[in-house]
């Protein structure tokens, strides 16, 4: 199932955004091959559900720094399309299984590498983590409110956005140059890179001076009183996300408001006093009579949702937007494809699972298998 069927990944366990690209693959169709450490084999099957980036590819171990370990590795490389690795720059090379080892045994192949400052500059060698890369890279700076610190965005902006799913891209576009010219290439994700290109209308705001430096002043960032949070009579909160006329238009009217006494929108000098107006209005009623009133009505209003309560709503429901698959909560595959549609595929595997059966399915004979595991260069 998916557009990526009959495409062969070997993916380099790893933490947050290369297992993140490798699950995207995975959801896509493509067959992913997982390959853990020998040392993390035994892992506890009902933890192991939960590993949701882990989901939709076989597990394989073997342990790396044996001279067998690499060439069991080389020989899957071989026959595949797709590598993707998480090391530090250089890590690989020591392994015997950088890019230019690869490439001579499979010239087609893609050599993904996720990184977080990418694989050369004066930080290349140094750890960091989501937070770090999306410091340095303009983003964490602009994300808070005036007179605070920023908030820390999860991991979602250099870890998954601009790290995994960067990858996940340069991966498949990797692929479409492999496939008309037989060439393969090696894909540099950074992090750093990555949330810098997220960023790229903003830099473009401030370069016209239109996005201020100061954080929490500006139309997204919380600075703009009809572009955010506010809490009802129940204690429920409302995202409110009427930006453009024809919505804060509408906004007033589900709100009871005459436009003659709410302060010109578009006025920045009135943005506080405006922000009076619609918490205390936003504040007189429980979420559920906002969301009543405003149904069917272009008011760019949503009630804020914990991941418990997303899975529930009806709109989420309709599209199967959240899948339970053996009691676990979790995204289904996206985007949607109308010829190639997509399937979650196989529960998260614990380290070694498949390895025998993976083993066989690309190659290797009953004899080297079991000399393979007496000598424990894979388990």
């Amino acid at each position: 199932m998916g557009p990526l069927q009959g495409i062969r990944v070997v993916e380099i366990a790893g933490l947050g955004p290369a297992p993140f690209a490798s699950m995207v693959l995975a959801d896509l169709g493509a067959e992913v091959v997982r390959v853990d450490r020998t040392n993390a084999v035994g892992g506890d099957p009902k933890a192991a559900r939960y590993d949701i980036l882990s989901r939709g590819r076989r597990s394989v171990a073997i342990d790396l720094k044996t001279e067998g370990g690499a060439e069991v590795m080389l020989r899957l490389i071989a026959q595949a399309d797709v590598l993707v690795e998480g090391f530090r720059p250089g890590v690989a090379e020591r392994l015997g299984i950088g890019p230019e080892v690869c490439l001579e045994r499979n010239r087609r192949l893609v050599y993904g590498r996720m990184t977080g400052w990418g694989q050369d500059g004066p930080l290349a060698a140094t750890a960091g983590h989501d937070l770090t890369y999306s410091a340095v890279a303009g983003a964490l700076a602009h994300i808070g409110r005036a007179g605070q610190l920023p908030t820390p965005p999860l991991s979602l902006v250099a870890d998954f956005g601009g790290g995994g799913m960067l990858l996940a891209l340069g991966v498949v576009s990797a692929l479409l140059h492999a496939q008309r010219t037989g060439e393969g290439q090696v894909v540099d994700a950074a992090m750093v890179d990555g949330v810098a290109l997220l960023m790229a209308p903003f830099f473009g705001a401030n370069a016209m001076g239109y996005w201020s430096d100061e954080r929490g002043t500006n139309l997204l960032d919380s600075g703009a009183p009809f572009y955010d949070v506010y809490r009802c009579s129940d204690g429920l909160e409302l995202a409110v996300g009427a930006i453009e006329p024809a919505f804060f238009a509408t906004l007033l009217e589900v709100l009871d408001l005459s436009a003659d006494e709410v302060p010109d929108q578009n006025d920045q000098r009135q943005w506080p006093r405006l922000r009076i107006v619609l918490t205390e209005a936003i504040g007189s009623r429980s979420r559920p009579e906002w969301l009543h009133r405003s149904e069917g009505r272009d008011a760019c209003i949503a009630p804020v949702l914990t991941m418990g309560e997303a899975r529930d709503h009806p709109h989420l429901v309709a599209r199967g937007t959240i899948a339970a698959p053996d009691g676990v909560p979790q995204p289904a595959p996206a985007p949607r494809f109308s010829a190639t549609p997509t399937a979650l595929g196989a529960p998260p595997a614990v380290p070694g699972q498949h390895t025998d059966a993976v083993l066989a399915d690309w190659g290797f004979s009953p004899d080297e298998r079991d000399r393979l595991r007496a000598s424990g260069v894979v388990a």
